[in-house]
């Protein structure tokens, strides 16, 4: 229990300390100030939004690879002490 507030609260400092920064490269950044505000924020969303599937699926990898090898980890704890 002491380990997930740890988790708990090194998340939530993440993510309220997070600053507002943009996600674009250079060339980006100069096109969206010549287009003007509303595009760039625009820009900004379909960035970010194009980041989260690549993480989703790290994410999702890593997930089912901790499972697994805390499935295997408790087969093999059971395996010596069984003999």
């Amino acid at each position: 229990m002491k380990y997930f507030f740890r988790i708990l609260l090194s998340f939530s400092l993440t993510l309220f300390s997070a600053a507002n920064v943009g996600a674009q490269c250079s060339v980006c950044t100069k096109t969206a100030q010549q287009l003007g505000e509303k595009p760039a924020q625009g820009m900004n969303s379909a960035i970010l939004y194009l980041m989260m599937m690549p993480f989703a699926i790290v994410g999702l990898i890593g997930y089912r690879w901790w499972k697994n090898n805390k499935k295997f980890e408790e087969q093999e704890a059971l395996k010596n002490t069984d003999n």
